[in-house]
């Protein structure tokens, strides 16, 4: 009944009857082989990325938005943001150019408008340009700067400059 207490687990040391069968006690009845199978590519894998094969597996099971930004974090602690990039790439890559584009913006997520100076001054900008994508910030900065006056130009500059040395 539990004659797999008797087996030994080296294979080599086996009689192969068949792939999924073997006998381990001379003249005795072939049994279902109930040992674990690995491939050789299986014990390659790094443990994080078997945790990360598995953390999509959940994801994909689960499918909602909780699951998914799970599997986020995960992701950014388990993998190198070389493989995190090559992993979007390869999600992106898959999709139609437009939902491609539309799954691009909607994880980057742009700021948006920076609030009036009126209901929250340097303070609120500076808390918008920690969220606002680059893309943003050079928009907004260079329209900015264009706006201002000459010498409101050349005082930012200046600014810029002492900035620059101080550095």
């Amino acid at each position: 009944m539990y004659t797999d207490l008797q087996s030994n687990h080296f294979y080599r040391n086996n009689n192969n009857l068949r792939s999924k069968k073997y006998q381990d006690i001379a003249k005795t009845k072939a049994e279902p082989d109930t040992r674990r199978k690995t491939t050789p590519i299986s014990r390659l894998i790094a443990p994080a990325h078997k945790s990360m094969s598995r953390s999509l597996g959940y994801a994909l099971t689960v499918a909602d938005s909780f699951a998914w930004d799970g599997f986020a974090k995960v992701a950014s602690l388990r993998l190198a943001p070389e493989e995190r990039a090559a992993l979007a790439y390869a999600a992106l890559h898959s999709l139609s150019p437009y939902h491609a584009e539309l799954t691009a913006c909607a994880a980057l997520s742009p700021a948006g408008e920076p609030l009036p100076s009126y209901l929250g001054g340097m303070q609120e900008a500076r808390s918008w340009s920690e969220f606002a994508a680059l893309g943003e910030l050079k928009a907004y900065a260079l329209a900015a700067y264009e706006a201002l006056p000459a010498r409101e130009q050349m005082a930012f500059r200046k600014h810029i400059s002492e900035v620059e040395i101080a550095a």
